[in-house]
């Protein structure tokens, strides 16, 4: 399923890229916060300059190990890093989504236009069948998110995922092909 490169994908104001070790600066910023920490292998602050480097080898290992694919969310105008976005495949036909924006660059929307141009992209390659999407219930923008790129609610599944050491319940969201992202329909 899953491409020989990282892909550049570009649409909604963003380019989505190869992590490179340009990009130290968001990988610290995003240590500062409690949750993404709590929920990637993103390092906490104060994180070393070991720490980073070990941080984006790791992103750069997803691909060649059948993981998945994870890419910078970039602003096209200003070229700055705002967070990152990924696919991580589940089974031959299945595929997750998950992202992360930097605090310092929350409330723009950059987090909705990433699922859009990640998903879309996602939905053609060839053998994926659904791409799902798990949210804490707490969570609005994330909900807001994917909604908006089109994701459906399915429902509500307890001790879905690990978080801190702790099982939590996660909001269940899917896109399937041949759904149309903008309406969340057939079309």
């Amino acid at each position: 399923m899953l491409p020989e490169r990282e892909p550049t994908l570009r649409g909604h104001g963003l380019v989505l890229r190869r992590p490179t070790h340009d990009d130290a600066a968001l990988v610290r910023a995003a240590g500062t916060d409690a949750y993404i920490t709590s929920v990637t292998t993103v390092p906490p602050a104060p994180a070393t300059d070991a720490d980073v480097v070990a941080y984006i080898a790791r992103q750069h290992s997803r691909l060649p190990s059948g993981q998945g694919v994870q890419l910078v969310i970039e602003d096209e105008s200003s070229g700055g890093a705002v967070g990152q976005i990924g696919l991580m495949v589940k089974d031959a036909h299945r595929a997750a989504i998950g992202y992360w924006v930097d605090p310092g660059a929350r409330r723009r929307g950059y987090a909705g236009r990433a699922v859009r141009v990640l998903s879309a992209w996602a939905l053609d390659l060839p053998g994926l069948h659904r791409l799902e999407a798990s949210v804490e219930p707490w969570n609005d923008a994330s909900m807001r998110a994917v909604e908006g790129a089109g994701f459906v609610r399915e429902g509500v599944a307890a001790n879905w995922e690990m978080v801190s050491g702790q099982p939590r319940d996660m909001v269940i969201y899917a896109r399937v092909p041949g759904v149309r992202g903008d309406l969340g329909t057939r079309g």
